[in-house]
């Protein structure tokens, strides 16, 4: 399904929540993905905000990959709804993201 694996994202989600406390583990954490799992936790971030429906996802990872000029990290911390956005993507893409993230607290 997705080239990234759900407990990557969950991490991410778990993250932006603590930004204010958390943003050099966060950087570190999203710096260290490969730009593929980058580009889909921007596409993933997308579907969220409804820029893409998840029927899209193949063209929202194109796109995320085509367009990424602005370092991932940088671009996500810009969206101070973060983490609801990449909850409400994974849950469009039929992912359970409270799970994934009570497995990993």
């Amino acid at each position: 399904m997705l080239p990234i694996t759900t407990d990557k994202i969950a991490e991410v989600i778990i993250l932006a929540r603590e930004l204010n406390r958390a943003e050099p583990e966060f950087d570190g954490f999203v710096n260290h993905l490969t730009q593929t799992e980058q580009a889909v936790l921007v596409a993933v971030f997308w579907i969220g905000r409804g820029n893409f429906e998840p029927e899209e996802l193949d063209e929202a990872l194109r796109t995320a990959a085509e367009e990424a000029t602005t370092p991932t990290a940088e671009y996500l911390k810009g969206s101070p709804h973060l983490a609801n956005h990449l909850e409400t993507g994974l849950e469009a893409l039929g992912i359970d993201p409270t799970v994934l993230q009570d497995d990993l607290l």
